[in-house]
């Protein structure tokens, strides 16, 4: 984990093919957001684009770098104080030529907070 104690992983679970479920709680009292911002804090797109590479690396048993973001819709706001608990749907493929394709949706509550296509390589 690169920001240590930022989330916890509630649950990982593989569903049907390669689409996987996660649940994790933020970390709302974790320095980042004393920075990003005082008496406000809202989640760092970076941050969560951390979470589902470190997420797909844990179900893909491989260490990964970002080749790619094909498309990143952040939709609204995420206030670890309000909404700690974040689920987010992963559609992992690997591909011929050696990459995983990663397709997220990222939720608190009924709300879309993040949608998100990447594509890694291993290292």
């Amino acid at each position: 984990m690169l920001l240590k104690d930022f989330y916890t992983v509630k649950s990982l679970e593989q569903k049907e093919g390669s689409k996987h479920e996660a649940v994790v709680l933020v970390n709302e009292k974790h320095e980042v957001f004393k920075g990003h911002f005082p008496g406000n804090p809202i989640m760092p797109g970076v941050c969560m684009m951390q979470i589902i590479k470190e997420l797909t690396e844990k179900i893909a048993n491989q260490t990964l770098v970002m080749q790619s973001l094909t498309n990143v819709k952040f939709m609204a706001l995420i206030n670890p104080e309000v909404t700690p608990e974040l689920k987010l749907e992963l559609d992992i493929v690997p591909t011929e030529d050696g990459l995983v394709k990663v397709k997220n949706t990222t939720t608190f509550n009924d709300t879309v907070a993040l949608k998100l296509s990447s594509t890694y390589k291993k290292i």
